[in-house]
């Protein structure tokens, strides 16, 4: 019950405040800089409001699963919270080569 109240909350939130305010700042920004620098015509409130909606669709999409990077973020947060010391020290090292520290030991190695 109490989760379902949240995303109704959350709904309202995003229908009632979120949405117009997006809405206005494409609205103003558009009518502000478009005709200007690229000849284009103005907006009206309405128009803005699906332009947000389009970016939405083209550069966020709707996502099909839901948790998002939270869900992820838990998840491995649980898995280090089992691990040992020398597991946390194995997967420390595996990340290394993956976010750019350096290139892992067999890369090196193999490579020469």
């Amino acid at each position: 019950m109490k989760r379902g109240l949240f995303i109704l909350a959350k709904v309202a939130i995003l229908l009632l405040i979120v949405l117009p305010a997006f809405g206005a700042g494409v609205f103003f920004l558009w009518n502000w800089l478009m005709p200007q620098i690229f000849g284009l015509h103005t907006v009206t409130f309405w128009q803005a409001l699906g332009l947000v909606g389009l970016s939405w669709l083209l550069f966020r999409g709707p996502r099909i699963r839901g948790g998002g990077g939270w869900g992820r973020r838990r998840a491995l947060r649980a898995r280090w919270a089992a691990m040992t010391p020398e597991q946390r020290e194995q997967f420390a090292k595996g990340l290394q080569g993956r976010c750019g520290r350096g290139a892992p030991e067999a890369q090196t190695s193999a490579g020469a």
